[in-house]
């Protein structure tokens, strides 16, 4: 297995390095630029050997080398702008241009009898520059490529003077002047190369991170969308996504953001009031004492797999399910779109539910069946409170609708008159008697009635005569676990199992189960025929879940789907780069000369330079070969030592400045006093108006130098007949400079461009006006020392000695020459830093926008989950694969609700039929939300709102099955903690009800002890607890007093140590437990209490 990761992270970093190597030869190389130089020389060179009137027949190698070369340089060029061959063929195209340019020197060296030491010694330095700078090599290539140019040139040179007859004098010091050329050519042009492939390379990673971050975000908003939309139908998701983003937008510091997304989102009121639907209650009968015998992962395993299935009848149906609260299901049909058949979708699917619950009955033998009501009418719909969303339907008939199941009947559907209604003879019915088993019922006086499920009656459709699957020796397993392993064959899927796709799920990936109800015949209905197409699904579930096997095969293979999307959108960026669609993008200019955003190209402009000082040595090198040059071809070494030394402490002092703080390290005890040295060089590095004065300066003394031996040495210290070896190498010497003009790769391009052309101008004034003459005696002196009739060749030089070896007209090419060169490689060099900068700024918003995505995923997700379970569904280690469940020893529970909200609550015009009152609850629960804020209540978790009931619980965020006793006094100062939250509930009901002119109070019931948690549903997961101690907080609330918080006499004896003060208030009926003696909590001594709450 080792070997295999080892082989595919491999495999995966030369893919990497594939997609480098293009990227880098289309950012940095530019074949295009060199071959249109190329072709503009070869040009230059035939209108000038034809304008001068030389004749082909004397000069038929110089014609011919070039006419070729002309043709070569014009095939490559078409190659190279047939974007696939130039791809695949870039190293062998490379090759061919360097190939046919070494031709061309050596026919310019070899094409005529006159051959000197410093022939085309320019031209070689230039083959060698180009190589590091504008082909398409590696560095290793690259070095290779110049050491076999200098070296062949130096050799070949060598070889040939050495054996002629008359060899010239000087001979050691032009050859070792040649190669001190080539060595600084080889040096600037590897620093080059070095340089720009560090910042390629860097340029690429944040390319490929930028991109990833995009894919990633693309990643996190399907993953937020399903999120929110797997708890809250679309069109409410969607407004409450704008309203959070909105005011993250608003919001730049992220500390703030999170506590406005976490604390005080909104007071919106996202209800909506409809008309004409369909309420489905149902309960499963029986599961109670089932639940009491299984093991944590039985109970969770067992609802999920219960409530999967319904959810699936329910999507089958056309219903919308609502919430789940303990083991009762509650759904509507006819939202949010409206249904002409919402009261048979919901008849239809309490009788498909009471099926599957027969057939979980009949296959494990346990005594449980389905109590279902429906109730048809109005519903408010929507989301309250800040935290722990969960859409919910308010209105009368919907309190109608949850009393049609508690006064139904196990195994039957129980419909109201208005359902009857709606049903339009579908279905047949006999009387309910609902009034004689629900209070509320009789006191309304409903007309109820029990719908005749049909299967019943035609044994065709009865599901008993099919074979079902039984559980295998099941009088030998506990209940729950034979009722475990028959839900398994149901193969419902896991909560949140969308979170683990990248792709988000289709319609393609719907789970339909294995065992499918068969339609139930309907009466033909004058209505006509069901319109399915009238449901819209996107509004109930915006997501469908993979099946087990499929989603396992997915995790796995998450990673390398990214990597794959990864590459194929860097692939596309690369492609667009090599289409010049790359520099189009709103952020940069149209020549890449600078950015129209005002405050970007400031930020360019002032960007730290930590390479300057490098830049400075590599000029300060190019600076010692051009005094090395000059030391060995001039005559007046003693006035060039003098005034080399006087540049040299000019250029020694700027070295000083920028390495200041190297030289503090290198000596720190003869420097420890020098506290400003650092401060200097990191001034060099942040302050571009200390950098570029220092650029100006190093760049003038090079200049300075390189024309040291034309302008400032006396011509007549040369005898009769001497050739001035200066004059040949001082072109040498300003190809350099021009180089060195260059070499401060980052540093502004106005200024390196303002260089390069004076220079240029400088030098084209000192050949053709201030030492014209010289050159021209330069020439004739030539000739005439090499063997040639001085008489005849007097006016007729280029005939004799060719257009290339003509020492002025030559010079004034090379100069053209290298400043378009240099041009080129600068106005490249400041594209590629540009482009670096562009994709550091988009990867740096691109980094805030994540993050922010981030934080809402994450907080939403904690407002579905708590946050120690949100950290198993999102990140890095996700372990949304399994069930979670967990058995927690000591939690305590409490129900707090508002019964006076019942009595106030009325739907008439007045209130807008009821959501006005809906709004003053809305608000009333967001204060009680507001208070889980404070850090007192940090242990406070929010499980759900049930109407006007809040349940919260503290000390579901500690370590499960604790058993130490400093942990048992923290569970016990949660039950402290719990006291005190509700206390501080009833004090932001007092100040509603001070603002609101009401008189609302709060009953509270709390207890304490085992709770199992645990996540269900999979198309709408829900963070749930469940246990006796639930059930007997729930009964603590609805057999307590108003303005009081009761207690279980276990509870008080916990409180009464924490310093509390209860108030003993003897046996009360519970129901399901008999009689059980509870407490009153004295809320005026609440603050008498003072062990365990800090």
């Amino acid at each position: 297995m080792p070997a295999k990761g080892k082989y595919l992270l491999n495999n995966q970093e030369l893919r990497n390095e594939a997609l480098y190597r293009r990227f880098s030869c289309i950012s940095q190389y530019q074949p295009l630029a060199l071959l249109g130089l190329s072709i503009f020389c070869c040009g230059i060179f035939l209108i000038l050997f034809f304008a001068y009137q030389l004749r082909t027949e004397d000069h038929p190698a110089f014609v011919g080398v070039v006419s070729s070369s002309l043709c070569v340089f014009l095939v490559v060029l078409l190659l190279v702008c047939t974007e696939v061959l130039s791809q695949r063929w870039r190293f062998w195209l490379g090759l061919v241009i360097w190939v046919t340019h070494l031709t061309l020197g050596y026919t310019f060296i070899f094409s005529d009898p006159i051959i000197f030491p410093w022939d085309q010694v320019p031209f070689f330095l230039f083959i060698i520059f180009t190589v590091y700078t504008m082909l398409p090599f590696q560095l290793w290539h690259a070095v290779l490529l110049s050491v076999i140019t200098s070296l062949s040139h130096i050799m070949a040179l060598t070889l040939h003077l050495v054996t002629c007859s008359n060899p010239p004098n000087y001979l050691a010091n032009q050859l070792l002047s040649n190669a001190v050329v080539f060595l600084c050519g080889c040096g600037v042009g590897a620093f080059h190369k070095v340089l720009m492939e560090k910042t390629l390379r860097q340029t690429f990673q944040d390319t490929l991170r930028c991109l990833s971050m995009r894919v990633k975000l693309e990643i996190e908003k399907r993953q937020q969308e399903n999120l929110l939309q797997s708890v809250l139908p679309v069109y409410i998701s969607m407004k409450m996504k704008l309203a959070i983003m909105e005011r993250l937008q608003d919001c730049k510091d992220k500390d703030e953001q999170q506590r406005l997304v976490k604390d005080k989102n909104f007071h919106s009121l996202y209800v909506k009031r409809h008309e004409n639907v369909s309420i489905l209650y149902a309960d499963i009968v029986g599961f109670t004492r089932l639940a009491s015998d299984c093991s944590p992962k039985e109970l969770v395993h067992m609802l999920n797999e219960l409530f999967g299935k319904f959810d699936q009848i329910a999507k089958e149906n056309e219903c919308m399910r609502i919430k789940i609260l303990g083991d009762c299901y509650y759904c509507v049909s006819g939202l949010p779109v409206s249904l002409p058949m919402h009261a048979k979708n919901c008849v239809k699917m309490g009788l498909d539910m009471c099926e599957a619950i027969k057939q979980v009955r009949e296959a494990t033998e346990i005594d449980i069946n389905m109590r279902v009501g429906v109730h048809s009418g109005n519903v408010l719909c929507g989301v309250i409170g800040l935290r722990k969303w969960q859409f919910d339907v308010w209105s009368h008939d919907v309190t109608l609708a949850n009393h049609m199941e508690s006064g139904g009947l196990p195994g039957r559907v129980h419909i109201t008159e208005a359902t009857l209604k709606h049903l339009n003879k579908a279905y047949e019915v006999e009387e309910g008697n609902g009034h004689l088993r629900d209070p509320y019922l009789n006191e309304l006086n409903i007309q109820t009635y029990l719908v005749i499920d049909p299967r019943s009656k035609d044994p065709s459709q009865n599901t008993r005569s099919t074979a079902k699957p039984r559980v295998n020796d099941g009088l030998k397993m506990r209940a729950s676990v034979r009722m475990t392993r028959y839900l398994e064959s149901w193969g419902a899927v896991k909560p949140f199992a969308h979170l683990q796709s990248r792709e988000g799920f289709t319609s393609e990936n719907i789970v339909t189960g294995k065992t499918r109800f068969k339609d139930i015949p309907l009466r033909p209905s004058p209505t006509g025929s069901k319109n399915a197409d009238s449901f819209d699904e996107s509004f109930e579930e915006p997501f469908s879940l993979s099946t087990p096997q499929l989603s396992n095969h997915k995790i796995k293979s998450q990673r390398t789907k990214f990597d794959e999307q990864l590459h194929n959108e860097m692939t596309t960026a690369i492609d667009e780069l090599s289409s010049k669609q790359w520099s189009k993008s709103e952020e940069s200019g149209s020549l890449a000369l600078c950015f129209p955003k005002k405050d970007l190209e400031k930020q360019y402009r002032f960007l730290d330079l930590p390479m300057f000082k490098h830049y400075v040595g590599c000029a300060t090198f190019i600076f010692l070969c051009i005094f090395v040059i000059q030391m060995l071809v001039t005559k007046d070494v003693r006035k060039l030592g003098a005034f080399f030394g006087v540049l040299v402490c000019i250029l020694l002092l700027i070295l000083t400045i920028c390495y200041a703080g190297h030289l503090q390290r290198v000596f720190p005890h003869k420097l420890s006093g020098c506290h400003w040295l650092p401060a200097v060089s990191e001034a060099v590095v942040k302050r571009p108006c200390v950098r570029l004065p220092l650029a100006t300066i190093t760049t003038t003394v090079i200049i300075i130098l390189a024309v040291f031996n034309l302008c400032l040495v006396d011509e007549h210290k040369y005898e009769d007949n001497e050739v001035d070896l200066s004059l040949p190498y001082s072109i040498c010497c300003w190809s350099l400079s021009l180089i060195a003009c260059g070499v401060f790769l980052r540093v502004s391009l106005e200024l390196k461009v303002l260089f390069l052309v004076v220079a240029s101008i400088v030098y084209y004034i000192i050949i053709f006006s201030i030492r014209g003459d010289s050159f021209m005696t330069f020439e004739n002196l030539l000739l005439c020392n090499s063997s040639f009739n001085c008489s005849e060749v007097k006016n007729e030089t280029l005939r004799y000695t060719g257009l290339v070896k003509n020492l002025p007209i030559m010079s004034g090419i090379y100069i053209i020459l290298f400043l378009v060169t240099m041009l080129i490689i600068s106005l490249q060099n400041d594209n590629c830093f540009r482009q670096d900068f562009q994709l550091k700024y988009k990867n740096r918003t691109e980094q805030d926008e994540i993050e922010t995505r981030e934080n809402l995923n994450r907080l939403l997700l904690e407002n579905v989950l708590p946050a120690h379970v949100a950290a198993l569904f999102v990140g890095e280690n996700k372990k949304n694969e399994d069930l979670y469940y967990k058995s927690y020893d000591c939690v305590c529970v409490m129900f707090a609700s508002v019964p006076d909200f019942k009595e106030f609550y009325t739907e008439c015009d007045i209130n807008k039929e009821g959501l006005e009152c809906l709004r003053l609850l809305n608000e009333i629960i967001a204060d009680f939300d507001e208070l889980l804020s404070k850090p007192k209540f940090s242990g406070v978790e929010k499980i759900k709102t049930i109407g006007s009931t809040y349940m919260a619980a503290a000390g579901l965020s500690g370590t499960p099955v604790q058993e130490n006793h400093q942990d048992t006094e923290r569970q016990q100062a949660q039950i402290g903690i719990m006291v005190e939250f509700a206390i501080a509930m009833m004090g932001k009901l007092d100040g509603i009800n001070r603002h609101s002119f009401n008189s609302f109070r709060l009953r509270v019931g709390i207890n304490h002890g085992p709770v199992i948690a645990g996540v269900i549903g999979a198309r709408k997961p829900q963070y749930d607890i469940w246990g006796n101690t639930v059930n007997v907080a729930s009964r603590m609330e609805s057999t307590g007093e108003m303005g009081k918080i009761q207690v279980t006499e276990e509870t008080s004896e916990v409180l009464k140590k924490l310093g509390y003060s209860c108030e003993c208030r003897g046996l009360i009926s519970v129901k399901g437990k008999g009689e059980l003696k509870t407490f009153f909590v004295c809320t005026d001594t609440s603050k008498q209490q003072g062990i365990g709450l800090s």
